[in-house]
């Protein structure tokens, strides 16, 4: 079996497209974490991602640098979910276990100046 999301499941930095309600693509650089056939994300509850995933669930992810600007490997079209609290808490166990002692810092220090609602997991699923 292949991966689904190419260098993207594996790369440090993923960059995440959505679209604007004009279909404009908006690309952000996220961390992301392989969890089986899925790619989660986690981000800040009320980012413009967020509210653009809400309502286009399409997006196309790809293996990029810190800064989203140059990317590896092919583009990837797939289908994002908004987490719930629970899956959230999955997303961030898994985005700790990936990025080691950097993301337990990052989420960690998240929780205490945003609290358990200031961020949000996202969960890709690539198209088939």
């Amino acid at each position: 079996m292949t991966a689904p999301f190419g260098q993207a499941g594996t790369a440090k930095y993923v960059r995440l497209t959505t679209f604007r309600k004009d279909g404009t693509p908006v690309a952000t650089p996220i961390w992301a974490a392989l969890d089986g056939e899925a790619l989660l994300m986690w981000t800040v509850s009320d980012s413009w991602k967020v509210k653009r995933l809400r309502r286009n669930t399409a997006v196309i992810v790809q293996a990029c640098d810190m800064r989203g600007k140059q990317t590896f490997g092919p583009p990837v079209k797939g289908t994002a979910t908004v987490l719930d609290s629970e899956g959230t808490d999955h997303a961030r166990e898994v985005i700790i276990k990936k990025y080691g002692i950097m993301g337990w810092l990052t989420v960690k220090g998240s929780l205490l100046r945003r609290g358990k609602n200031g961020t949000i997991g996202l969960k890709v699923v690539a198209d088939a």
